[in-house]
């Protein structure tokens, strides 16, 4: 695979930049975390958009198992469109952004404020706007990413999340878990290195395709949503994500023999679950890739192919990892359609809505 591409070599950056995360943003955390404790939030609201969107899905299940938190993903439009701000009292309303520059995310967390909500600021632009928008910011300290597609500013942003969620419950084993991601990153990557799940052969199917579907459940429903995203600005596909349950309300009747789906299948709590459904696919004719550590999948279930995530790593934390063999995917396959993943149709790094 060329390392040509930005994207790949700022895929490769992230075992670096989450290290430094952990050791340079861990005091903006703690201090978050502090003032998280005292303010005692009824329930937290997400501004976010794009990968960005992704990481608030994965807050959802993180602050939710961990924290016992009610997480709602916020609709900026109630504020820039309709001017008509939710109640936002007692809540902690975190911002989470690349560039922090788009105006209807920083408007949410304004209006938090002037609410007297508690707010919190994720981003790799620590003087954005929505840096001066939040009353506590985390750097993410990923560094410059040029690349159209994020990849290093949305598992930092996961990390920082996971960080923060450790910090505020104060368990002392979370810590060691943390500190191990990096490592964990580098020994996924080390497995995509000359996986047949990414080569022109196996990824036929997908290359001819103009439809598919991202499947993953729990902590990783927001790793179906990043992945579906990162091939649908990469490679012009329309990749539909789905939580495996959802799968059987609707969605199941697009499934014929041939037809490409990705699954998301780290071990934890929805493993079963998603073995399951994968059975179901594959029995269905689908050709299926699936993203797990457990290295006998692809066997035992007759799957085209399968990429590893490093063991060891929690469920709570396993969608960093597990993202990470998607995005090589996602370049893998943009450059079997003949495409360059570092122009994306229509897009641009910085994006600013209202």
């Amino acid at each position: 695979m060329s390392t040509a591409t930005r994207f790949e070599q700022e895929i490769r950056e992230q075992p670096a930049a989450l290290a430094r995360l952990l050791r340079d943003g861990r005091a903006a955390i703690d201090a978050a975390a502090e003032a998280i404790r005292a303010f005692q939030p009824r329930f937290v609201v997400t501004a976010a958009r794009g990968s960005s969107d992704n990481a608030a899905r994965y807050a959802k299940y993180l602050l939710g198992v961990r924290n016992r938190l009610v997480v709602s993903l916020g609709a900026p439009s109630l504020v820039t469109l309709y001017g008509a701000a939710p109640s936002l009292a007692g809540a902690l309303v975190i911002g989470l952004s690349q560039s922090g520059e788009s105006p209807d995310i920083v408007a949410l967390l304004e209006e938090g404020r002037r609410q007297g909500a508690l707010t919190v600021a994720l981003c790799n632009q620590p003087g954005s706007p929505l840096a001066r928008a939040a009353a506590h910011v985390v750097d993410l300290h990923a560094g410059p990413e040029e690349a159209v597609a994020a990849s290093k500013s949305y598992t930092a942003e996961l990390l920082a999340l996971a960080m923060l969620s450790a910090a505020v419950d104060g368990d002392p084993a979370a810590r060691a878990a943390l500190d191990a991601v990096p490592d964990a990153i580098e020994r996924t990557l080390a497995l995509a290195a000359g996986s047949p799940a990414l080569d022109a052969a196996a990824l036929a199917p997908f290359a001819a395709a103009q439809r598919m579907v991202v499947l993953g459940r729990g902590f990783n429903f927001a790793t179906a949503f990043e992945l579906a995203l990162k091939i649908a600005e990469t490679s012009g596909a329309t990749a539909e994500a789905y939580a495996t349950p959802d799968l059987f309300h609707g969605p199941l009747a697009m499934i014929e023999p041939g037809f490409p789906a990705l699954v998301v299948a780290p071990s934890g709590a929805a493993f079963a679950d998603t073995a399951n459904v994968l059975r179901e696919i594959a029995a269905l004719g689908a050709e299926v890739i699936a993203i797990s550590d457990q290295p006998r999948l692809q066997t035992d279930l007759g799957l085209r192919g399968q990429l590893g995530i490093a063991p060891g790593v929690p469920e709570w934390l396993s969608p960093i990892a597990a993202i990470v063999p998607g995005q090589l995917l996602a370049l893998a396959l943009a450059v079997a359609r003949g495409l360059d993943p570092d122009r994306p149709r229509g897009l641009a790094k910085v994006t600013r809505t209202r």
